[in-house]
């Protein structure tokens, strides 16, 4: 019963990021700036929503972020974490070696990195 409402929370989860997508393409004016508005917008909620998770402290999500699985990882190329994609965001702001989970614990800094990150020229 737990993990069926997990499964759901999810999908639901999903589903509104999809939405917000959606709604941010159908909104641009100019199809060629509104790949780079989509992908600035996308950025910055991920750095948002990762600070949000961040200052959490013991909550299962925070766990999730810091945690390491057990068990035997599979053969090949480690897969993309989120926290890989939260790493190369701030490397393209220039915060990349940061202690970026120290740094969102600091709202007002961090607010000031989310702008950098929405600010920033994608080409």
């Amino acid at each position: 019963m737990y993990m069926h409402n997990n499964h759901c929370h999810r999908e639901t989860a999903h589903l509104q990021f999809i939405i917000i997508i959606i709604i941010i393409i159908s909104s641009s004016s100019s199809s060629s700036s509104s790949s780079s508005n989509i992908v600035r917008v996308i950025k910055s909620r991920r750095i948002r929503w990762a600070g949000h998770v961040a200052r959490m402290g013991e909550k299962w999500a925070y766990r999730v972020l810091v945690g390491k699985p057990e068990g035997k990882r599979p053969l090949g190329r480690p897969r993309c974490r989120w926290v890989d994609d939260i790493r190369m965001n701030l490397q393209e702001v220039g915060c990349g070696y940061m202690d970026w989970i120290g740094l969102a614990q600091d709202r007002g800094s961090w607010r000031t990195l989310v702008s950098a990150v929405m600010n920033l020229q994608v080409p």
